[in-house]
């Protein structure tokens, strides 16, 4: 997975863990994608400062997921409907059906 879009789903389940100040800085760098130096102008900190910021933050965050794997949990449920529906067009024979049974239990195993 690209590293910005892994960031920007580690920060969308785990973000309100972190404190204010980080979480405004970590958007400022995700969603916004500002440069270490406009961050900094922005904030009125160093852009060391904002680089010790995003790394803490890349740290907590992925320490997080090593612990809950939530967004691991997520992905494969996303993939398992995609799955379903890719399984579901057009007129879908019996094995067809029964792979969509097993990606359903597997759906709500993982719930």
């Amino acid at each position: 997975m690209e590293d910005k879009i892994k960031s920007g789903y580690l920060y969308d389940f785990y973000g309100e863990l972190l404190t204010e100040h980080q979480r405004s800085v970590y958007e400022m760098s995700i969603n916004d994608d500002l440069s270490l130096a406009e961050i900094a102008d922005s904030l009125s900190i160093s852009r060391q400062a904002v680089h010790d910021i995003l790394k803490r933050c890349d740290k907590l965050l992925q320490d997080y997921e090593s612990r809950l794997h939530l967004v691991e949990k997520f992905m494969n449920i996303r993939g398992d409907v995609i799955r379903i529906n890719e399984l579901t067009e057009g007129n879908p024979s019996e094995a067809t059906l029964s792979e969509i049974s097993r990606l359903s239990q597997l759906i709500l195993e993982e719930l």
